[in-house]
């Protein structure tokens, strides 16, 4: 989540005039994240979520997010449910930009981790797998392998200049991740959330009580869902492994959803491509997020740790 595109609260009262959803009482952006505009809510009924899509996001694709949303609520994930105006609209145009409401999840995410939170999402993904199945449309992952080189071609050699020879490294690990990634038939597949990091999870009570952010969901290897989130939650400042968090998220999925053996032993290269994939998108933000963006950027060089820590081990 970011702000890229302000808004007038005249601008937004007429907006939610369509709506059944009270009047406005007020609303401000929300910093967290880097890739759509976002903002908090609250009306005469409630608080929900207003999104305005603005980056990677291909407008033509946001139905398949919405609609994933809308199924995996009705499934009883507790996920944000899409808002549709009076004329049963829930993909709108705002600040000309694509927008939608969604329903405010209660709780609020971690900012310690622990073990015991660790095991609590593990669960919670693996609900989400099994969720997710029977929504059968299709959507290609975008960041997938095969986007990666590209979007380090893209980036020149601006990542030399946070770490010399970085380059040089990430292309050499591309080229080595690329020829070991798994055939599509390989390993299970469905719908995964591809983001799950840890401020797209609410708690409340040490147990998972929302996933938010759907907007890089996609068709792919459920063990790459798991993958992703052994990189974004199992280092400590980011920099330090844990195997105790690793070992609770593995607990936790399996206690819900077990991994057969194809897919315990692709995890490793798994993890070495979730982290390639993230320290590419980090670096292209750390490039080109523009400098008066309500946004934080996120330091690049913590998933090249991270590559290197998956490198130099043959099991999760």
């Amino acid at each position: 989540m970011a702000v890229y595109t302000e808004l007038a609260a005249e601008t937004l009262e007429a907006f939610l005039g369509t709506y059944d959803i009270g009047t406005l009482v007020s609303f401000h952006g929300i910093a967290e994240g880097v890739e759509n505009s976002n903002f908090l809510l609250r009306t005469t009924e409630g608080d929900f979520i207003l999104t305005l899509f603005e980056r990677r996001v291909n407008a033509h694709e946001l139905p398949w997010f919405l609609g994933l949303m809308q199924y995996l609520a009705g499934r009883g994930l507790n996920c944000p449910l899409p808002v549709s105006d009076r004329s049963g609209a829930a993909l709108r145009c705002l600040a000309d930009r694509p927008a939608a409401i969604t329903t405010f999840l209660p709780g609020v995410s971690a900012t310690q981790l622990d073990a015991n939170l660790c095991f609590e999402l593990g669960k919670a993904l693996a609900r989400l797998h099994i969720a997710g199945e029977g929504y059968d449309a299709f959507r290609p992952n975008a960041l997938s392998p095969v986007a990666w080189g590209p979007l380090l071609d893209s980036c020149g050699d601006s990542g030399d200049v946070l770490s010399p020879g970085l380059t040089v490294e990430v292309r050499t690990a591309l080229h080595s991740v690329e020829a070991a990634w798994p055939a599509p038939a390989d390993l299970p597949r469905g719908q995964i959330h591809a983001d799950l990091f840890p401020d797209n999870v609410f708690f409340q009570n040490g147990q998972v009580s929302g996933l938010i952010d759907f907007y890089f969901a996609c068709t792919d290897f459920l063990a790459y869902d798991l993958a992703i989130c052994l990189n974004a939650w199992c280092f400590r400042d980011e920099k330090t492994f844990e195997p105790s968090f690793a070992a609770a998220i593995m607990h936790g999925y399996e206690s819900i959803r077990s991994l057969n053996d194809a897919e315990k032993a692709a995890l490793p290269i798994l993890c070495q491509g979730a982290a390639i994939r993230f320290l590419l998108t980090r670096l292209y933000d750390w490039i080109n997020t523009p400098a008066d963006a309500l946004v934080t950027r996120k330091d690049p060089l913590a998933y090249l740790r991270r590559l290197r820590h998956f490198q130099n081990t043959s099991h999760v």
